[in-house]
């Protein structure tokens, strides 16, 4: 009896060990989980900052109302739908053919950027900005504005227009959308386009009133050493 007794004890005192080496490894597991830090979530993506659509090498038509509009050719195509003010961008340049309701192209315009405004239809072309028209004159600036709900053409900034017998240079210039009625805000000089006369571009003088100059055909080449520069008066009209 007393064996069995001893035994019954010793069973006891074994299970209550074996308890009270679970319980500890049991609050040392939990202790070491309470200590762990906890994971870090990944930050979150500004949507407004990732175009929807990211496209190389594109060239595509656009089209108003069934009419094809324009022909665009891009190495690099970004459409920014979520940013506060949508915008396309084109930060690798850019190539338009304009067409007539013909599918003649009546102008192209080719820039180093460009970026079209959704809400305001307005393109900013920046960067050697080449426009010619199908006349065949070039222009030629570092800034251009294209306003296709207003439908003209604008910048603030110098420009060069090259027609076939002269040069013009001005500060501001504004134009229908296939260029070929246009107006200078600040005229600096007209050069005769021949192959004795200096192209370069002249010194600022004094501030001109506007002056619309459509092709010139009737005016005489002047020396070479000279240029003509529009004096200061009413609006001017060159035929």
């Amino acid at each position: 009896m007393r064996r069995f007794t001893s035994h019954v004890l010793q069973l006891k005192a074994l299970t209550i060990s074996k308890q009270i080496v679970y319980s500890l490894l049991l609050l040392l597991f939990l202790g070491s989980c309470s200590n762990d830090k906890p994971d870090k979530i990944g930050a979150v993506v500004d949507r407004t900052k990732l175009p929807k659509l990211h496209a190389t090498e594109v060239t595509t038509i656009i089209s108003d109302s069934g009419i094809t509009r324009y022909r665009i050719t891009a190495s690099r195509w970004d459409v920014y739908d979520k940013a506060s003010q949508p915008y396309q961008e084109f930060p690798d340049g850019i190539y338009f053919e304009k067409f007539d309701p013909n599918m003649k192209v009546d102008a192209n315009i080719s820039s180093k950027y460009a970026r079209f405004n959704e809400n305001e239809q307005l393109w900013l072309l920046r960067g050697k900005v080449r426009a010619m028209n199908l006349q065949g004159e070039l222009f030629e600036t570092e800034k251009l504005f294209w306003n296709q709900r207003e439908q003209k053409f604008y910048s603030d900034t110098l420009i060069k227009i090259t027609q076939a017998t002269r040069i013009i240079v001005a500060i501001g210039f504004e134009s229908n959308e296939t260029m070929t009625h246009y107006t200078f805000k600040n005229p600096q000089g007209i050069f005769p386009l021949n192959e004795n006369a200096s192209t370069s571009t002249p010194a600022a003088t004094n501030p001109a009133p506007v002056a619309t100059i459509p092709k010139a055909t009737a005016v005489p080449a002047p020396p070479a050493s000279q240029a003509v520069i529009p004096k200061a008066g009413p609006v001017t009209k060159l035929k």
